[in-house]
């Protein structure tokens, strides 16, 4: 490559990085407008909605001065963007603590359960869902294919609820419920988040190995794998240099949206296992009506999914061929 064109090169690359920062920042403007209006324009007086229909007109009156609701929304929507860029994302309504605060320790928990679900799912999927293409006209592939059906029919929330019964009810192995930080005692830590860990990743592997399976047969498929088992090259060094590569390509399109997927879909866990993160915090500010806090978790899930589809839209940009043969087109 001449240095010209790999200069060239660079440029469309830094171009698209640039594009893409600026769609990203579009989508969080136009995102945080959509949350705000949602959250704040409700039906009637939002402090009363609040407080209750038999609340106080004085507490009626003064929730809505610290919230400044007697403010137009434009100034509220701004002054919580300058907020937000600020670090602060205001305060409860019930406790007074600062939001932040709280969101400082349950993210831990989320990004610990989301990480560790999508690692073991992408550990599990993997390789099921290259032996099962490999051997998609064999019993053992069909059953994988079956089994991995069978699992994306089943939502996280109840393979959470049985594994509770079989390895904390019924064998006793395992707690079911309730969390212990990493710092007071690693292994605590660990047995307590093998269950929504598993419970997550059963679900997002099964998807994920349907996916893969997919990849791997159309790649089997492909003129250029048949010339290579032709020319000698044997199966498993034909799929490692010809085939991860390719069918890479539309797993981590999956991968992302999956990991979207995994970060909501860890609400419900959460739920269900008693676990202190995002997910429990922002059912229990619904039934609060804690709005400050509704607005401020659901701003930042909408921003993390953003993100993550934003990073796979870049990586599979990146990777893929023909889109920069494209470029080289273009050029």
């Amino acid at each position: 490559m001449s240095a010209q064109t790999a200069k060239a090169t660079w440029g469309s690359r830094l171009r698209l990085l640039g594009i893409k920062i600026l769609s990203l920042f579009v989508s969080l403007v136009a995102a945080s407008l959509v949350v705000f209006l949602l959250v704040n324009l409700l039906p009637g007086d939002v402090a009363g909605v609040i407080l209750g229909q038999n609340a106080d007109p004085t507490s009626v009156a003064a929730l809505r001065e610290t919230m400044n609701l007697d403010q137009p929304w434009p100034a509220r929507y701004l002054a919580w963007v300058g907020g937000l860029l600020q670090g602060d994302l205001g305060s409860s309504i019930f406790t007074s603590q600062p939001i932040s605060m709280q969101l400082g320790r349950r993210l831990g928990v989320t990004f610990s359960l989301v990480i560790l679900g999508m690692l073991f799912a992408v550990g599990i999927s993997l390789p099921l869902g290259a032996y099962a293409a490999a051997r998609r006209n064999k019993v053992t592939g069909v059953a994988v294919s079956i089994l991995s059906q069978l699992g994306m029919a089943v939502p996280a929330f109840l393979a959470g609820l049985l594994l509770v019964i079989v390895f904390a009810v019924w064998l006793g192995w395992l707690p079911a419920n309730g969390y212990i930080e990493f710092r007071t005692n690693p292994l605590m830590w660990a047995r307590n988040l093998v269950l929504p860990v598993a419970s997550l990743a059963m679900v997002q592997g099964a998807i994920l190995t349907r996916y893969t399976r997919s990849a791997f047969v159309e790649v089997l498929n492909q003129d250029y794998f048949r010339t290579a088992r032709a020319v000698g090259w044997r199966f498993r060094p034909a799929i490692i240099r010809h085939g991860i590569r390719n069918a890479s390509l539309q797993v981590i399109t999956v991968l992302g949206l999956q990991l979207a997927s995994l970060l909501v879909g860890s609400i419900v866990v959460e739920r269900v296992f008693s676990l202190p993160g995002l997910g429990s915090y922002l059912i229990a500010a619904v039934g609060q009506r804690d709005l400050p806090v509704v607005q401020s978790v659901v701003m930042i899930l909408v921003a993390l999914v953003l993100i993550i589809n934003t990073m796979v839209d870049i990586i599979y940009h990146l990777l893929d061929p023909r889109l920069k043969a494209a470029e080289g087109v273009e050029r």
